[in-house]
C-alpha cells in the first residue's frame, strides 16, 4: 500500500488543494496514516483533530481519522472549531502529542487543507515533504488506536479571558467594539467570548456557513472589511476586529473607519508589551513597515526582521526567547502569557487590554502612527521555474553597488525614499513586491527601481493574482 499526492497540494506551510479535483478522502487518509506513524516513531501517542466550518471538512475529518487509528495513534475529537482552538487543545493537555485543523483558511470555499502540529513546533517545509515521500514509499506502522471526542471550547475560552488579569475591568464598561465572524470558523467561540467580555459588543456574520455568503473571510483585503466599517459607524463603536476563515488570522479598523493593518496592530501590541517587558525581542517578517521598527527601538525593544511565514515565524520565537511576533497578513504570536501560537481571537482580546493599560483609545493610537505611503503587496505570477532565481539576479546585480540591501528573505532594500521590496511566494508560483515611502514621488522612484530590476531579468509587474 502507498500514495502519491497531486504536485500542487505538499506546500511549504501546510497541505492544500481542491476538494474533488486535487484532494479528497484519500489523501486525508494517507496524511493520518504517514503522520501518525511519523509521530509514533518520535514516541507520540495520540493526536488532537479539529476541523473549520466548510462543506467538505467532515468528509476529510472521517478520513483523516481512520488513517491515524490505523498508524496506531488515539485520537482526541475535538470537533469543528477554529484553528488557534485546536493549538490550545495541542498546547494544553499534557496527553497529546500532535494536533491537525483541517482548514482551507481565507482560500475560496472549493478548497481545503490541514495545519499540523507535531510535539509542541509547526510540522512544515521538509516535514511536508518527508510525509509526501514516506506516503509513496509506504512507509507506515500498523495499529489500531481508539477515538474519543473532547469538549475543549469553554476550557480554551476560559484560557484566551486571563489576557484581562489584572485589568480594571469596570474602566472597559464603556467600551463598544464590533466583530466580524466572516461566517468561518471562529463564529461560535466569539460568540461565547463576547458574552463575557466587559463593555458592549456588536457581532456580525457568527453563523459558520462555508460558502461565505456574505464576504470572503480575508481581512488583509479592505473590500471585505466594508460591512465591519458600516457596523463601526452606523453603532458609533470604539474599533472593530475581524477574523479569516479559521480564526488564525486577525484584520481591524479605528473608530473613524481606518484600516489598522498587521505590522500597525503589531505597534499597539509592542508598545503595550515593552512597557512590562523591557529589551524584549520582537519579531516582523520582511513586509513589514519601517515604522513597525523604528516603534519598537523607540520603546525599548529590540526588533527583528524575519522571514515571511506563520511556520517560520513560530520557530524563529522559539529560538530568540521572543514574547511577540506578526506578520502583515494579520498573524499575530504572543508567547509573554500565552503558547506562542497565531490566534486571532486572543488577539482581539489583548487589543481590548492594551488599549486599557495604555489608557489610549485604538483611534488615538492609530492616529499617533506616521503616514506612511505604500503599495500594496503586489503579487504578480512568474513561472515556478524563474521566481527564486530571478531574486537571486537581483541580489547579485545590487551586490556590485553601494545599496543598502537586506537578504532575510528575498531582496528588501532600504534608500533615501524609503524601502522596497522584492521576494518568491513560498506557496505559489508568484513574486511578491511592496513599497513604502513618506511621500507619493519617493513611492514612484522606489516601484521604479522594482520595475527595473525585474525588467533587467527579462520580467514585468503583471496583474496582481490572489493569494
Amino acid at each position: 500500500m502507498s500514495h502519491e499526492f497531486h504536485s500542487t497540494v505538499l506546500r511549504e506551510y501546510d497541505i492544500r488543494g481542491i476538494i474533488g479535483e486535487t484532494l479528497g478522502a484519500e489523501d486525508a487518509r494517507a496524511i493520518g496514516r504517514t503522520f501518525g506513524s511519523m509521530l509514533s516513531e518520535a514516541g507520540g501517542k495520540t493526536v488532537a483533530v479539529g476541523y473549520d466550518g466548510r462543506v467538505s471538512s467532515p468528509m476529510l475529518e472521517h478520513a483523516l481519522i481512520e488513517g491515524l487509528t490505523a498508524a496506531g495513534m488515539n485520537v482526541v475529537r475535538i470537533g469543528m472549531g477554529a484553528t488557534p482552538m485546536l493549538y490550545y487543545a495541542e498546547a494544553s493537555a499534557e496527553d497529546v502529542d500532535g494536533g491537525i485543523q483541517i482548514t482551507g483558511s481565507h482560500n475560496p470555499a472549493n478548497y481545503n487543507g490541514f495545519k499540523m502540529v507535531f510535539q509542541g513546533r509547526p510540522f512544515f517545509g521538509a516535514d511536508i515533504q518527508e510525509l509526501g515521500r514516506r506516503s509513496v514509499a509506504g512507509e507506515w506502522t500498523d495499529g489500531a488506536g481508539e477515538v474519543e471526542d473532547r469538549e475543549v471550547l469553554d476550557a480554551y475560552i476560559d484560557r484566551m479571558l486571563t489576557a484581562l488579569d489584572g485589568i480594571d475591568t469596570g474602566a472597559l464598561e464603556g467600551l463598544k467594539v464590533g466583530w466580524d465572524a466572516g461566517n468561518g470558523a471562529a463564529g461560535p467561540a466569539l460568540e461565547k467570548l463576547a458574552a463575557r467580555l466587559p463593555g458592549e459588543h456588536h457581532l456580525l456574520f457568527t453563523e459558520v456557513d462555508g460558502n461565505f455568503p456574505n464576504h470572503h473571510p480575508d481581512p488583509t483585503v479592505e473590500a471585505n472589511l466594508e460591512d465591519l466599517r458600516a457596523l463601526v459607524a452606523e453603532k458609533s463603536l470604539d474599533f472593530g476586529v475581524a477574523f479569516d476563515g479559521d480564526g488564525d488570522r486577525i484584520g481591524a479598523i479605528d473608530g473613524e473607519g481606518r484600516v489598522i493593518w498587521g505590522d500597525q496592530l503589531l505597534m499597539v501590541y509592542a508598545e503595550d508589551l515593552l512597557s512590562r517587558a523591557e529589551g524584549a525581542t520582537i519579531i516582523a517578517d520582511v513586509k513589514a513597515s519601517r515604522a513597525l521598527f523604528d516603534h519598537v527601538s523607540a520603546h525599548g525593544g529590540k526588533p527583528l526582521m524575519w522571514k515571511t511565514g506563520h511556520s517560520l515565524i513560530k520557530s524563529k520565537m522559539k529560538e530568540t526567547g521572543s514574547p511577540l511576533a506578526g506578520e502583515m497578513s494579520g498573524h499575530v504570536f504572543f508567547a509573554d502569557e500565552y503558547y506562542g501560537f497565531d490566534d486571532a481571537l486572543y488577539a482581539g482580546i489583548r487589543l481590548i487590554a492594551a488599549t486599557a493599560r495604555l489608557g489610549k483609545s485604538v483611534t488615538d493610537l492609530r492616529s499617533a502612527m506616521p503616514a506612511m505611503v505604500n503599495t500594496p503587496e503586489m503579487r504578480f505570477q512568474v513561472d515556478e521555474s524563474r521566481k527564486f532565481a530571478a531574486i537571486e539576479e537581483v541580489k547579485e546585480r545590487l551586490s556590485g553597488t553601494d545599496a543598502d540591501v537586506n537578504g532575510t528573505d528575498g531582496v528588501r532594500v532600504n534608500t533615501a525614499d524609503g524601502w522596497w521590496l522584492l521576494r518568491a511566494s513560498n506557496t505559489q508560483d508568484v513574486l511578491v513586491a511592496r513599497a513604502e515611502s513618506d511621500s507619493q514621488e519617493g513611492l514612484d522612484r522606489l516601484v521604479a527601481q522594482i520595475d527595473e530590476q525585474l525588467a533587467a531579468s527579462g520580467l514585468e509587474r503583471g496583474e496582481s493574482v490572489g493569494h
